[in-house]
């Protein structure tokens, strides 16, 4: 597939504490391993204007987190829960993730075709329609999603999670939008506690695929394969959008189950020939988790690579 990097640079200005595992660190790790990769144009994420956040989120939602970002100054940092911190700039990395994320659906929707592979923080896919958590303060897959129904007037979209953690914010969205599938696999139990079976939005919209502690590659891929896909080939949608979070990597401090980078790479090229066959060959991703670095890196580069190769 023709694919594109946005990548945003102002992921950088998100400045955590010392120790806080969602630091600037990962954003470079990842731009590094795909700098490596001679398979991709690249092009920066501009920032969402601040109205087209109310698709998804709530006034005071987009208030509390600007108000937060502008009350922590230039050298402190304002707690939004006990994990989501923001400083002054975070608001403009936020901005831009969802811009980024919202650009690549302008692409791939204006080209006819291709993937997109959105590199930015913070991650997004916890955040609620008027609540940050989970290091996330806009939920940029959520906004992307809601730009690709209300402005390019798609039918139908899907939201894939592959993130360890449930992305319970963006089920939020398919459970009031019938327009949209959201599908995950994440271990369970694990934060933020939802993402259960019994979980399935409207008229079956929502499937979560909850795993064991230990989920190894062939028992993920092969729950992939007899949840995921079916869920897919039953909505047909016009787009497909990807919560790339790598954190179910062995490798990682935060997750507990046990894929390795081939798993990514695979998922990749799934997804890829879902998007072919009924999404009119439209994919694209957003970086969600993934807080070991090398394996970070490493997982996000096999993704991308098999995406264009697919």
């Amino acid at each position: 597939m023709k694919t594109t990097i946005i990548d945003s640079p102002a992921s950088l200005a998100h400045r955590v504490p010392d120790g806080h595992p969602e630091h600037a660190g990962r954003y470079t790790a990842v731009r590094e391993a795909l700098g490596g990769l001679d398979v991709a144009e690249w092009t920066e994420a501009p920032q969402a204007p601040v109205e087209a956040l109310a698709r998804f989120h709530s006034v005071e939602h987009v208030d509390r987190v600007l108000t937060a970002c502008a009350e922590a100054g230039l050298e402190g940092w304002v707690a939004l829960d006990p994990d989501t911190m923001v400083c002054d700039q975070s608001a403009h990395a936020a901005l831009s993730a969802a811009g980024g994320a919202m650009a690549g659906v302008d692409r791939v929707v204006e080209d006819g075709e291709g993937a997109v592979f959105l590199l930015a923080r913070p991650p997004g896919h916890h955040a609620e329609p008027d609540r940050p958590m989970g290091f996330c303060l806009f939920n940029s897959i959520a906004i992307a999603a809601a730009h690709a129904l209300d402005v390019h007037g798609l039918p139908s979209v899907a939201i894939v999670d592959i993130d360890v953690h449930h992305g319970n914010g963006s089920q939020c969205l398919a459970e009031r939008d019938e327009r949209v599938l959201f599908a995950s696999l994440h271990q369970s139990p694990l934060y933020p506690g939802t993402g259960h079976r019994g979980e399935t939005g409207l008229n079956g919209n929502v499937v979560n695929v909850p795993l064991e502690e230990g989920t190894a590659g062939d028992a993920w891929r092969a729950a992939f394969e007899a949840e995921i896909m079916p869920a897919l080939e039953r909505a047909r949608p016009a787009l497909i959008l990807v919560s790339a979070g790598f954190d179910a990597h062995a490798d990682d401090p935060i997750g507990g189950l046990d894929l390795v980078e081939e798993d990514y790479a695979w998922a990749a090229g799934r997804l890829a020939e879902a998007a072919s066959e009924f999404a009119y060959s439209r994919l694209v991703s957003v970086l969600e988790g993934g807080y070991d670095c090398p394996a970070l890196g490493r997982s996000a580069a096999a993704f991308v690579r098999a995406l264009a190769r697919a």
